[in-house]
């Protein structure tokens, strides 16, 4: 239970790798895949995490060992917020940036169908701020996968 079958350091290397190339991965899918989970969204997290838990133990099942990773991973996610809110380019690098998706009224149908981005999702967005096409001066999709809407 308390011996470890890897060295300490194997953990940290694990842990820093499966951390980063999920970090790229998410950010790759899209903006909102970030911000609004869908139920097959929650699904494909659930089962993202089942597939690296192996990758992170290296078939270790000791309690220092888990604690290694679990310290791991929160000391990268601690350290990836102190620079992303210390370095605006870290930022926009790791958390993106809001994307124009409309303005003055016109809803721009090549960037919502690149973005992911279904015209029910913009209509909600409109219904929810109470904001007809017509009133609407520009339509943003933010970095965290919300839909902003100005009204004019």
């Amino acid at each position: 239970m308390f011996e470890m079958d890897l060295p300490w350091w194997e953990f940290i290397l694990r842990g820093t790798i499966i951390y980063c190339v999920l970090l790229v991965l998410v950010r790759v899918s899209g903006k909102r895949t970030v911000g609004q989970f869908t139920p097959f969204d929650l699904l494909v997290v659930m089962l993202l995490s089942e597939s690296v838990s192996n990758s992170l133990s290296g078939g270790d099942q000791s309690v220092p060992g888990g604690l290694i990773v679990a310290a791991t991973l929160i000391s990268l996610n601690v350290g990836i917020a102190f620079a992303t809110s210390r370095n605006r380019k870290i930022s926009d690098l790791i958390e993106g940036t809001a994307t124009l998706l409309g303005r003055d009224g016109k809803i721009f149908d090549d960037v919502v169908k690149k973005c992911r981005i279904s015209k029910g999702d913009v209509e909600e967005a409109l219904r929810e701020n109470d904001c007809s096409l017509e009133e609407m001066k520009c339509l943003f999709l933010e970095a965290d996968g919300n839909i902003t809407v100005l009204k004019s």
